[in-house]
């Protein structure tokens, strides 16, 4: 596995061309197709654009992510390619168009080599819930690597890209970051354009990268980053030079510890692993405060009340009647919506199609939705109010390692809690990311998380990059 300086390093010398690296992936991922990690690999695209582009470094020419071979999680749409969200009501369906993160990387020359597997219309924590079968953990194959962006983790951490891009509702990032040792970033809400993202719940939806190096996820941030006018949420706030905040420097830097978060339910190793870093930031002159988050106990049930409601009203344009699967056993309309509907989605996205129209009904509305807006709000202001006293929050990224396939599929409830250290940060639209923190008794990767405020990634990237060159 190489980061994107020792593959630049390369390919300056002329130890490597863009081509021989594109086939050193290829390579890679044909020799780990047991994983699941890719729903679809493009050889010829990808080593025709790789040529184009060695012509480029020839010429002086090439774009800032000239080498940097990417994954693409099936949710982000890529023009004339299939985005199935990982779901048998979307097999087919070819995209007309492409995301707006898919342009940039374009014409940043970032080669793309392939789409990811993934939960079901990202809904999941461990990449089970995918229509075309399970992602496996590199690390023990028994286990899962997390979810909803399992296949896009599983592509970095075992050498088939790069990096990659993966999305993050409740944690899809950063928890599968956590489980497969690498780092994530969930940015801002607002701070890269959803435009050609499938949404599950429009405004907590978010797109980052995964890489093995903080460098790494800044470099693939400068270039997705940024308004676009075809997402209405997209924030017109310049960019800052992400690289340039990488001082590992950390002096003088308030970083804040929610009591909340390091309560009984957290793993004691995991717990070990997080305060080792935190020791190390104190030495360093970080000031290390204890904060309250206290409506932290109820942003899991915030979360799976007013993200479920947002999925089932976006989940509704999959009705067999315009695109996508449509069941062959069907006489009338109704029938035809109803058969489309069950045949094509998976248990968990109906589980939640039915919560968010429960949740949305006539007589429950004030009751669920409209109480989940407030909290909502609580807990925001419970972040606001915390960044008033510190720069940053660190916190574990996951109660738990990587845990036995199947182990919780039978109890939606404990693999809900999953995310019970992720939800937050997009309750609250802001950043966090998940770096590596040492590996428990058994060997598995450890993850911390850093948020910040919002837009706040130059910082809690600075915070990455100090700790990830402590090893």
């Amino acid at each position: 596995m190489k980061t994107f300086d020792a593959i630049k390093a390369d390919l300056a010398s002329g130890a490597a061309t863009c081509v021989q690296v594109t086939r050193q992936y290829l390579d890679a991922i044909e020799r780990q197709k047991d994983l699941n990690a890719f729903l679809a690999v493009f050889p010829e695209r990808t080593l025709s654009q790789a040529d184009l582009i060695d012509k480029k470094i020839a010429a002086g020419t090439a774009g800032p992510l000239a080498g940097m071979v990417i994954a693409v999680k099936d949710v982000i749409c890529m023009q004339n390619e299939r985005v199935s969200c990982g779901s048998k009501i979307l097999k087919n369906f070819i995209s007309l168009y492409d995301a707006t993160v898919i342009r940039r990387l374009q014409d940043a020359d970032a080669l793309l080599i392939g789409k990811c597997n993934m939960d079901e219309f990202a809904m999941g924590s461990s990449t089970e819930n995918s229509a075309f079968g399970r992602v496996k953990l590199p690390q023990d194959r028994d286990r899962v690597p997390g979810g909803s962006s399992g296949g896009s983790a599983v592509a970095v951490t075992s050498g088939m890209s790069t990096a990659s891009l993966g999305s993050d509702t409740g944690g899809s990032i950063r928890q599968p970051a956590a489980f497969c040792g690498i780092c994530g970033l969930k940015p801002t809400y607002g701070r890269v354009s959803r435009y050609g993202l499938v949404a599950y719940a429009s405004s907590f939806d978010s797109i980052g990268p995964f890489a093995l190096t903080v460098k790494d996820i800044a470099s693939v941030l400068q270039v997705i980053a940024g308004y676009d006018p075809k997402d209405s949420t997209s924030a017109d706030i310049p960019i800052p030079d992400y690289n340039s905040s990488l001082t590992r420097n950390v002096r003088g830097l308030r970083i804040g510890l929610p009591k909340e978060y390091f309560g009984s339910a957290l793993n004691e190793e995991i717990k070990s692993s997080v305060e080792k870093s935190i020791d190390i930031l104190r030495k360093n002159g970080a000031i290390i405060k204890e904060v309250s988050l206290p409506h932290t106990e109820y942003t899991i049930a915030a979360y799976y009340i007013l993200a479920t409601a947002e999925a089932s009203s976006n989940l509704a344009r999959f009705d067999g009647a315009r695109y996508g699967y449509r069941s062959d056993d069907a006489d009338t309309l109704s029938a035809m919506y109803v058969k489309s509907r069950s045949e094509g989605f998976g248990p968990e996205v109906k589980r939640r199609i039915m919560l968010g129209t429960y949740v949305l009904s006539s007589g429950y509305y004030d009751a669920y939705y409209r109480k989940g807006q407030k909290v909502r709000r609580l807990i925001q202001q419970d972040f606001f109010e915390a960044f008033n006293e510190v720069d940053c929050l660190i916190t574990p990224t996951s109660p738990t390692t990587s845990f036995k396939a199947g182990e919780k599929m039978d109890d939606p409830l404990q693999m809900y809690l999953s995310d019970i250290y992720t939800t937050s940060a997009n309750l609250a639209g802001i950043p966090g990311i998940s770096i590596p923190c040492g590996n428990d008794s058994k060997g598995l990767p450890i993850g911390l998380q850093i948020m910040g405020p919002q837009f706040g990634e130059p910082l809690i990237l600075r915070i990455a990059d100090f700790l990830e060159h402590q090893k």
